[in-house]
């Protein structure tokens, strides 16, 4: 089990940029693959970027690739999502997930919103 705690949200100009950070709990954390979605009110929650358990592979929503950047540091537990030219269909809640088996993530953090203003 990984404990998981979102933070770095909040309101950003289009054209911006913001850091969330997921600093997770539990002895698993160096082992297990850890990812990032959002969700928007009556969306479904969508897949915004991954990183394997070495931090050896990376992966993007075509919506982010080339302006989000998905890194872990291993000693401070925490996974983070850098994300630039933020644009206002950025804005959502932003969850952070861990431990991915196939489809599924076993672990998922309460959210954090980011809002770009237009």
């Amino acid at each position: 089990q990984v404990q998981l705690v979102e933070s770095g949200g909040g309101l950003v100009q289009a054209g911006g940029s913001l850091r969330l950070s997921c600093a997770a709990s539990g002895r698993k954390f160096s082992s297990v693959s850890m990812g990032w979605f959002r969700q928007t009110p009556g969306k479904e929650r969508e897949f915004v970027a991954a990183i394997n358990w070495s931090g050896g592979r990376t992966s993007y929503a075509d919506s982010v690739k080339g302006r989000f950047i998905i890194s872990r540091e291993y000693t401070k537990s925490t996974v983070y999502l850098q994300m630039n030219s933020l644009q206002p269909e950025d804005t959502a809640v932003y969850y952070c997930a861990a431990d991915q088996d196939g489809s599924n993530w076993k672990n998922w953090g309460q959210g954090t919103q980011v809002t770009v203003s237009s």
